[in-house]
């Protein structure tokens, strides 16, 4: 379904990008960590004018005004503006609002037509009603959020024109967003956001801009990738798990921090980033200037950090930090809202349905790619309980 298998993670090693153009790869746990943390490692000299493409079609990944995109002084500017916003203590006081929708959700697929798509009636409408009752989003703002996040992670299947015409359509709605929360300012994260960064000062408008986009499309999207991946491995790979997550809500936390760590959201090698000088990782010597892609879902299966043993039990605590949300000054902020969106989603979804099986073979299953993600268009399952076999009519050999 996924990249879930990888090759033993090893020394730094010459690697390529996409284009061809030379990097390094970095695999090891502490040596990602490393490079994830060092400072000497940055994001921004990754778009100098002597750096290589990173992408042939423009996307909001790779802008340069991105919080992600920037290091040091800017970047940690930037990162106050929201740090308080998604601190473990706010997102629990979001989580009954947030288990309302859950249940919603939940009342509707239970009223739907059965087989259902469990992405486009579950994975899709939970992240998009929590970012947008965050934000405080319109529904027509709702209704174009998918295009947004279509054109502003683009796999390179969009034209290049229309992928620029809608990050520029994206980024005027996010500069009037802006506009509209300094002139009637609400409780909501935008306008905490702009009040923030007033009272940080230095925050360049089209940096805030940047920041508004970045968290309308990727508070949703990262979300909705998860579930959607977790669905298709948990329902078709492992469906022993279900009765259990369904059962104990402790169990699914559990669960929920393993598929974080095993299932990567798509299938790029790494994290990327610029040494600005010589740097030693791992005994090896990385030269000043080299790209360096840190593969997180290599690192996640260090056996030195995590024993083969334990690491496909879902229901084990890790043995260690997941490295699926980063390390380091770009630690994902959302990490925690994401936890608490899937442990609430998979252990409501698995309680209400114990029964809940996939009604297509997985091999059949469509996938959505995007530069940093990558999950089911749709996902079609049954609630009803498996059938029982008529055994007065089997034939065959049993199974052995």
């Amino acid at each position: 379904m996924h990249r879930l298998h990888f090759d033993a993670p090893g020394p730094p090693r010459p690697a390529e990008l996409p284009g061809g153009a030379p990097a390094w790869l970095v695999s090891r746990y502490a040596d990602v960590r490393q490079v994830l943390s060092d400072p000497r490692f940055g994001r921004a000299p990754l778009y100098a004018p002597d750096a290589p493409a990173l992408s042939d079609v423009p996307d909001l990944v790779n802008s340069p005004d991105l919080m992600f995109n920037q290091d040091g002084p800017d970047h940690l500017r930037l990162r106050r503006t929201l740090r308080r916003a998604f601190t473990p203590r706010a997102v629990a006081r979001w989580r009954p609002w947030i288990a309302a929708i859950v249940e919603d959700l939940l009342d509707r697929l239970e009223a739907s037509p059965q087989p259902v798509d469990v992405v486009a009636e579950f994975a899709l409408p939970l992240p998009v009603a929590v970012i947008s009752r965050l934000m405080g989003l319109d529904e027509p703002a709702r209704d174009r959020m998918r295009y947004w996040s279509e054109h502003a992670f683009s796999d390179g299947t969009h034209d290049s024109q229309q992928v620029a015409h809608a990050l520029k359509e994206f980024s005027a709605f996010g500069a009037d967003l802006l506009t509209g929360r300094r002139r009637a300012p609400g409780d909501d994260l935008i306008s905490g956001l702009v009040a923030a960064a007033d009272q940080e000062g230095g925050v360049p408008e089209s940096q805030l801009v940047g920041l508004v986009c970045g968290l309308v499309v990727g508070g949703h999207d990262s979300t909705m990738t998860m579930l959607g991946n977790a669905l298709l491995y948990l329902l078709g790979e492992r469906p022993e798990t279900w009765p259990r997550l369904g059962a104990d809500e402790q169990a699914a936390g559990h669960l929920v921090d393993r598929i974080i760590h095993l299932v990567p959201l798509g299938d790029d090698r790494g994290s990327a980033r610029r040494a600005a000088t010589d740097v030693e990782v791992g005994g090896v010597t990385i030269p000043a200037g080299a790209i360096v892609l840190a593969d997180c879902g290599m690192a996640n299966r260090d056996p030195e950090v995590f024993p083969p043993g334990t690491l496909h039990d879902l229901f084990a605590p890790l043995e260690a930090p997941t490295l699926s949300f980063g390390a380091g000054p770009h630690y994902c902020l959302g990490a925690w809202l994401a936890r608490t969106e899937l442990q609430l989603a998979l252990h409501r979804l698995a309680a209400r349905f114990p029964g809940l099986r996939l009604a297509e073979p997985m091999d059949t299953v469509s996938w959505r790619a995007a530069t940093t993600s990558r999950s089911p268009l749709r996902l079609s399952v049954s609630r009803q309980p498996p059938r029982r076999p008529d055994r007065s009519r089997r034939t065959g050999c049993p199974p052995g």
